[in-house]
């Protein structure tokens, strides 16, 4: 019966312990806060320069005339030769930031490879004889030309479509090199080529959108309109006659390009 009366107490008191223990405030866990990433931003204030490469669209509209030695026109012809081909190059610039707008200077130099051509020909003969009278000649040209490379003078205006995508137009000034052959085939004698050079300033337009990709570089989409004027010459062929040309040249550029701007991006200190 003791035995059984000293169980019964030491339950007791084990069941007040635990109740009381119960009852006491548990201190809540304490976790460490993960540091959160901030994006650092990016000032488009700076010199930058990069490389670009695109394909281009070119056109030639040619006026071309025959005359001969005394100034007699024999032949007038009109037409368009498209002038197509890859381009590729570099630029260098300098931009200014205000607030969410962006200015710049910007000027770049272009190797192609656009060229094209077209044809077109002329009959001569007597007209007013019978059995006696040799038979018509018939005389073909081809006029074939060439961007051999050009470049371009501009500013920027742009504004920020977020803290690292730009979007701007721009235009300015145009120059380039236009090489032109000409070749005149009679009969089934062998052809004849001539080949001149013209340098041109013109004028361009176009927009782009120019995105920060990693740390300092960015990555462009860009189309430009370029207009390099009228280019014309002319040739003396073995008959004595001349044959002119006057092409107006028109560009559409479309080309992707990166850039790395000097002056290191803002870094955030936790």
């Amino acid at each position: 019966m003791k035995r059984l009366l000293i169980g019964i107490a030491a339950f007791a008191s084990f069941a007040a312990a635990s109740a009381l223990a119960a009852d006491l405030p548990v201190k809540a866990p304490i976790y460490t806060k993960a540091p959160v990433y901030v994006d650092p931003p990016f000032d488009w204030t700076g010199f930058y320069v990069g490389g670009n490469l695109g394909y281009s669209w070119g056109r030639s509209s040619d006026t071309s005339t025959l005359t001969d030695a005394a100034g007699t026109v024999l032949l007038v012809t009109s037409d368009k030769s498209n002038l197509d081909g890859i381009v590729g190059g570099g630029q260098i610039g300098y931009n200014w930031q205000v607030q969410n707008w962006v200015v710049g200077l910007e000027a770049d130099i272009q190797g192609t490879d656009e060229k094209g051509s077209r044809a077109f020909s002329i009959t001569t003969g007597p007209q007013f004889c019978f059995n006696l009278c040799p038979p018509p000649v018939t005389t073909s040209f081809a006029l074939s030309q060439k961007i051999d490379w050009f470049g371009t003078v501009r500013g920027r205006v742009g504004i920020l479509a977020a803290p690292k995508v730009l979007l701007y137009a721009t235009g300015g000034l145009a120059y380039g090199q236009v090489n032109t052959n000409e070749t005149q085939a009679v009969g089934v004698a062998a052809p004849v080529a001539f080949s001149s050079s013209n340098t041109n300033v013109g004028w361009t337009v176009g927009v782009g959108v120019e995105g920060v990709i990693s740390g300092n570089w960015t990555a462009r989409l860009e189309y430009l309109y370029v207009d390099l004027g009228t280019v014309s010459g002319s040739f003396v062929l073995p008959s004595t006659n001349i044959i002119s040309y006057n092409s107006h040249i028109t560009d559409n550029i479309l080309r992707a390009g990166v850039n790395y701007k000097f002056g290191g991006p803002v870094v955030a200190k936790y």
